[in-house]
């Protein structure tokens, strides 16, 4: 199987990087440069409201929208007695460091999401043997305005709700991750085999990181060498110290460290041994990939290459038309078939349409075999469009129980290459498979477009026909005024030749009723609601219409 990474930034307002698999589009990333991202980023804020109804802190950090950051985000530091103080966290260790033995609670990307149930501070969370549960006090007794804290963005800010921030700081490296305030090395949860987490828990204690800080190894550190980690190790401290001496040098809100460009991010986080090829298609972007590769990767630099064609990299590799498709709502399957997303504010909601897709077995065995093509589509799908939150799945229905077992299987295994945490229920008793996706950033969709200013997102303008009889009902108001002779009514070109065809009696008559002259006006380039009465009285002088 070849698998690349073609990396297109050819227009300065955008860079594109997609993950290809034997010529099929598996994962895209596209960042736009007019577009603000935080993810990752550290800064030291400054609280500046409480919300003890729901156990939240929202936080001034610099960038002109307040973070919200939940209780069951903050670090245990900073409700012991004396705060939190970074340089504290740097000691030199005295003996084997602490070790995980589980990984419950932490995966290579931070801490696993905690429950909020928004009430007076009682979180506790999952305490290893031998080790009392910390019972977090309310966050009102732990911040008050004004006070300083750490953040690091962990979700950008969505519609109208501001960046989610945690006080669990998380540093990635390429093999490594440092987690300040962890205290424990351990390895992520998606190296599965024992072998390898022994041999890794082994290399970490050799290595004696310093006493309080937390590492984790990430999978892709998972066949490296002691002196590849120990490299990495070495990094992480440095920049750690750094962060320290700003840290103490600075008055919040300020950044403290931003997060590497997505080219470096995603050769970061996603390249590994089985990727052939990395394709780049600007020289700038190329140099910088190279002399990261060179500093973290050095044996991986042959792989990467400048594309020099005249033919636009991804129509090349034909991925524009993948990329186009992605985009819209109806996916076909293969053999028929399709799958219809629709995303809205509360969830995205996935439906399976057997279309033309038949077997020559029964109907539980075609539907049986549709459900399981699209279980593997709707992965691929959340992937590509990044969608996250709550997604509900309405598969065909099926009748046996093991079927219904056998396709949750397959979206399970299927969702398995997926960076994003995702939890996944028993199909309902209305054949619902119910799952969530982490969402850290918006959708590709939300990225991409904007909303309509016609129907302000909805989808929907109301007809002509709904158009005209708002008008009337308007311009009786209108006569109704005694002191207005005349009203000047600007729509939308079909609305207007709606009045004035189908609506003509009705304007006549409302005219030689209340003497009242009415001219209908259209604006060709006028949204479909779009609606300006504009009122006076015998003399000319305007008169302000009011409902």
């Amino acid at each position: 199987m070849k698998k690349e990474m073609l990396i297109n930034v050819a227009q300065p307002e955008e860079c594109r990087i997609a993950i290809v698999e034997d010529g099929v589009l598996e994962e895209l990333y596209v960042e736009r440069s007019s577009q603000d991202n935080y993810v990752g980023n550290i800064y030291k804020g400054r609280i500046v409201n409480l919300e003890p109804s729901i156990q939240a802190a929202f936080v001034d950090f610099g960038v002109g929208r307040n973070g919200f950051l939940h209780i069951s985000d903050v670090e245990s530091q900073y409700f012991r007695q004396g705060g939190y103080d970074p340089s504290k966290l740097i000691q030199p260790s005295e003996g084997p460091p602490n070790l995980d033995n589980d990984d419950e609670d932490w995966t290579e990307d931070g801490p696993v999401e905690k429950s909020r149930n928004g009430r007076g501070g009682t979180q506790t969370r999952k305490a290893r043997p031998g080790v009392r549960p910390r019972v977090k006090p309310p966050i009102q007794e732990i911040f008050k305005r004004g006070d300083e804290v750490l953040v690091q963005v962990i979700k950008e800010g969505i519609g109208t709700k501001g960046p989610t921030l945690s006080t669990y700081i998380s540093i990635p490296g390429r093999y490594l991750v440092l987690m300040p305030a962890l205290g424990r090395i351990g390895v992520s949860r998606k190296i599965e085999n024992d072998d390898d987490r022994r041999r890794l828990r082994d290399i970490l204690r050799e290595l004696n990181p310093p006493k309080g800080l937390g590492f984790i190894v990430r999978t892709a550190g998972t066949d490296r060498t002691k002196k590849e980690l120990s490299r990495d190790l070495a990094y992480l401290l440095r920049l750690w110290k750094v962060i320290v001496r700003r840290i103490k040098k600075t008055t919040g809100p300020v950044d403290i460290y931003e997060e590497s460009d997505m080219i470096i991010r995603t050769i970061r986080d996603i390249f590994s041994n089985d990727v052939d090829a990395i394709v780049i298609d600007e020289p700038q972007a190329y140099e910088r990939a190279k002399e990261f590769l060179q500093i973290v990767m050095p044996r991986y630099v042959s792989r990467l290459s400048l594309y020099e064609g005249k033919e636009p990299l991804f129509h090349k590799n034909q991925l524009d038309e993948e990329i186009a498709r992605i985009h819209q709502r109806q996916v076909p399957l293969k053999g028929g078939g399709s799958i219809v997303i629709d995303q809205t504010e509360a969830l995205v909601a996935i439906d399976v349409n057997s279309g033309s897709f038949r077997t020559d077995g029964s109907a539980e065995e075609s539907a049986f075999r549709l459900n399981q093509i699209a279980a593997k589509e709707i992965a691929r799908q959340l992937r590509l469009r990044d969608l996250g939150g709550v997604v509900v799945n309405d598969f065909i229905d099926m009748r046996k129980e093991r079927n219904r077992r056998t396709v949750e299987r397959v979206l399970r295994d299927a969702v398995r290459r997926d960076r994003a945490r995702t939890k996944i229920l028993r199909t309902s008793p209305f054949g619902l498979i119910e799952m969530t996706r982490q969402r850290i950033r918006p959708s590709l969709r939300r990225s991409v477009y904007r909303e309509c200013p016609a129907c302000t997102g909805s989808g929907l303008v109301k007809s002509a026909e709904s158009m005209a009889i708002e008008v009337i009902r308007k311009l009786l108001m209108c006569a109704h005024n005694e002191r207005i002779a005349r009203v000047s009514v600007r729509v939308e070109e079909n609305v207007a030749n709606y009045l004035n065809n189908r609506k003509r009696r009705e304007l006549t008559r409302m005219e030689d009723e209340y003497n009242l002259h009415v001219q209908i006006l259209s604006d060709e380039n006028a949204s479909p609601e779009f609606l300006r009465i504009e009122c006076e009285d015998n003399s000319g002088r305007e008169i302000r219409f009011t409902e």
